[in-house]
């Protein structure tokens, strides 16, 4: 398996990042946290995932190893496949997750789009035992910090697409009233964005 991919970043999209190893691009699926960070023409390291079906390889970057980590440990729990797995941790910080699962949070883990109560519930059941405790401070902040996620996912999307802070925050006011509609997709609201940018 590729435990990580290092080399020049070549080419970035909404979710995605192409990475030049050894005179090969490799697409790399990334949350938009992570492919905020990164910067065409620039070197960058990610732990990466790779995700085997019968008819496709799928490899998943990562900003670190613990986001890798709680990415490939989500899937364990029934019903969880990779796309729900790459939302989870882009919504929630891993530490989020620990938190979440640790204390039976259904309502945090309800915020990632594609998790249910019931969905929430199974999740909790299942890795309740096996998520260990927050590594970071107290665990208690990024639960906090989850109340509006999408708004720092679609920020960080836009500036890691080249848009200034200022630009990108008046496109994130201007999908707000969408994302309070219902659940946040996160990629939806983007997309949006991505238009109020272009009028």
């Amino acid at each position: 398996m590729i435990a990580f991919v290092r080399g020049k970043v070549a080419g970035l999209t909404l979710s995605s990042a192409v990475v030049e190893v050894g005179g090969v691009g490799l697409e790399l699926m990334c949350t938009p946290g992570t492919l905020a960070g990164l910067r065409t023409g620039q070197e960058a390291t990610l732990p990466t995932s790779m995700v085997v079906r019968e008819d496709s390889l799928t490899l998943f970057g990562f900003a670190d190893e613990d986001e890798k980590t709680i990415f490939e440990l989500v899937q364990t729990a029934s019903g969880v496949g990779p796309k729900l797995a790459q939302a989870i941790v882009a919504v929630l910080s891993p530490d989020g997750v620990r938190t979440a699962i640790a204390g039976e949070d259904v309502k945090t883990l309800t915020k990632v789009p594609g998790i249910g109560q019931k969905g929430a519930q199974r999740i909790i059941l299942e890795l309740k035992d096996r998520i260990g405790a927050p590594v970071g401070a107290g665990g208690r902040q990024p639960v906090a910090a989850a109340a509006e996620p999408w708004r720092d996912q679609v920020l960080q999307g836009l500036t890691g697409l080249g848009y200034n802070a200022k630009d990108a925050e008046k496109a994130v006011e201007a999908v707000a009233d969408e994302a309070a509609s219902g659940v946040p997709n996160v990629s939806a609201l983007l997309r949006s964005a991505l238009r109020a940018l272009a009028r």
